[in-house]
């Protein structure tokens, strides 16, 4: 499988990377940089659904017009959304303290806004991901994965994606950062799901 994952984010490579291996999907992974695309996207869409199908849209323009064929490209739009903050940062996530704030601007940000919410059950957040692919024939698919959790009052270990360290998964009593990785993608992992999702579709499709 010939796939354009659609991110300069080497975490996010890193995860589908670890997630295909992890259900035996055999792929080959281009990303942003491999197919010397830099253009800028200008991601104003709604939902994480608009935002990830403009990703997939600027690219398969841009492989058309490079004569880029035969490949799957899949882009994904994910975030945090916070019940009591009515869904924020929502598709704001990567850009909500600004648009070159650190990862502790941004956690603070956050955590500036819960403080009138103390009780865990006014902390109650989703961690979102969805995925878009296009076949090589046009086709479009689109997939969703979700995990439940709760927004710690001080963040976990700092690097990795963004809202890692603020984000307690459900069962859990810890920040996702500070997880060992095996129980917690066990039961959870938001782009995990997604990537499962998508892969039942491209079975249903004979795609390998």
């Amino acid at each position: 499988m010939e796939i354009i994952y659609g991110t300069s984010n080497k975490n996010k490579v890193i995860s589908m990377k670890k997630i295909l291996k992890e259900n035996n999907v055999d792929a080959n992974i281009y990303t942003l940089k491999d197919i010397d695309f830099n253009q800028e996207i200008i991601e104003d869409g709604k939902t994480f659904e608009e935002n990830s199908e403009i990703k997939a849209n600027e690219i398969k323009k841009f492989c058309d017009a490079n004569n880029i064929k035969d490949k799957i490209i899949i882009t994904d739009d994910a975030g945090l959304c916070i019940d009591k903050l009515d869904g924020e940062p929502g598709v704001y996530s990567a850009r909500y303290a600004g648009e070159n704030a650190t990862q502790i601007q941004i956690l603070d940000k956050v955590l500036e806004k819960m403080k009138p919410y103390q009780d865990k059950k006014d902390r109650a957040c989703t961690f979102v991901c969805v995925l878009t692919a296009i076949l090589p024939d046009g086709e479009k698919i689109v997939a969703r994965g979700e995990c439940k959790g709760t927004v710690a009052k001080t963040p976990g270990k700092l690097g990795g994606l963004t809202y890692v360290p603020i984000f307690i998964p459900e069962g859990f009593d810890k920040p996702l950062s500070d997880l060992d990785e095996k129980p917690y993608e066990a039961t959870h992992n938001h782009r995990d799901l997604a990537v499962k999702q998508l892969l039942r579709e491209f079975k249903v499709r004979n795609i390998n």
